[in-house]
C-alpha cells in the first residue's frame, strides 16, 4: 500500500525519458491499472482498452517501429503511409501554444546538448520514444471508433489516474503521442481490431535518477493566467 499523498503524487509526476531495467511486479502493475479504472467516464462507458507490452513482445515492437522511423527519415515520401488516426496536435500552431511548444522542445534539447540543426542527434533522441526510453513496460491505449469525442476526455482522466497511481508506488511514466503515426504497425502487433483507434502509448517503470534528461521539469503558467474568476 502506498503512503504517498495525492499532493506528492501530482507534484512529483513528470515525463521521465530514461528508465532503469528494473522489472515491475505483475501484481503492482495490475493494482495500478485497477486504480486507474476508477476514473470517471460518461455513462460509466469505461472506453479504455490497454495493451501491456513486456519482454519479447515489447522488444519486437521496438524493432519494427524504429526501423519504420529510420526508413521515414531516409525517404520522407513515406509520410503518407504513416498518419495519425486523429489530430492530437493542431495542424497549424499559433500563440501562445507555439511558444510553449518551442520552450519545451529547446529546453529539453538544450539540456541534452542538442543544438538547432543537429538532425542526427534530434532523430536519435526522437527515436528514444520508440524504445520506450528503456522502460521495461510499454502500454498502448486504444478506443473503439464507435465512441464519440467525449471518450477522449474520459481517456485523459483514466491516463492521469494511471500516472498518479504509478507515481504513488514509486514508479514513473511518460505518455507518448509519438507512437500515433505508426498505428498501422502497432495495432496488428498488439492484436487490436480494425474497429479500434490508437490513442497513444506510454512508458512505465522506475526512473534512472542518474540521467540528466530526468532533471528537466516543464514549467506551468500561473493559475490567474488560465482562470477567469466570476463572482
Amino acid at each position: 500500500m502506498s503512503d504517498m499523498s495525492i499532493h506528492e503524487a501530482i507534484t512529483s509526476r513528470m515525463s521521465v525519458r530514461a528508465f532503469t531495467p528494473q522489472p515491475v511486479a505483475p501484481e503492482l502493475l495490475t493494482e495500478v491499472l485497477a486504480l486507474a479504472s476508477r476514473a470517471a467516464s460518461g455513462n460509466n462507458a469505461q472506453p479504455w482498452k490497454v495493451y501491456v507490452l513486456q519482454g519479447a513482445s515489447r522488444a519486437s515492437l521496438v524493432e519494427k517501429v524504429c526501423a519504420a522511423h529510420d526508413a521515414l527519415r531516409a525517404n520522407p515520401e513515406l509520410a503518407s503511409e504513416y498518419r495519425e488516426e486523429y489530430d492530437y496536435y493542431p495542424r497549424q500552431w499559433a500563440g501562445p501554444y507555439l511558444e510553449r511548444r518551442r520552450e519545451n522542445g529547446w529546453g529539453l534539447y538544450g539540456l541534452l546538448g542538442i543544438a538547432k540543426g543537429e538532425k542526427d542527434k534530434m532523430h536519435a533522441q526522437h527515436q528514444r520514444n520508440f524504445r520506450f526510453f528503456d522502460a521495461p513496460v510499454g502500454l498502448m491505449f486504444t478506443v473503439d471508433r464507435i465512441m464519440g469525442q467525449g471518450s477522449l476526455i474520459d481517456y485523459g482522466m483514466f491516463m492521469q489516474g494511471l500516472m498518479l497511481a504509478a507515481r504513488s508506488f514509486g514508479l514513473h511514466t511518460c505518455a507518448q503521442a509519438a507512437w500515433n503515426p505508426f498505428a498501422k504497425i502497432i495495432k496488428p502487433h498488439i492484436g487490436a481490431g480494425e474497429g479500434e483507434m490508437l490513442v497513444c502509448g506510454m512508458s512505465l517503470g522506475y526512473a534512472d535518477e542518474s540521467a540528466i534528461v530526468n532533471t528537466y521539469y516543464t514549467p506551468r503558467i500561473a493559475v490567474d493566467e488560465f482562470v477567469s474568476w466570476q463572482n
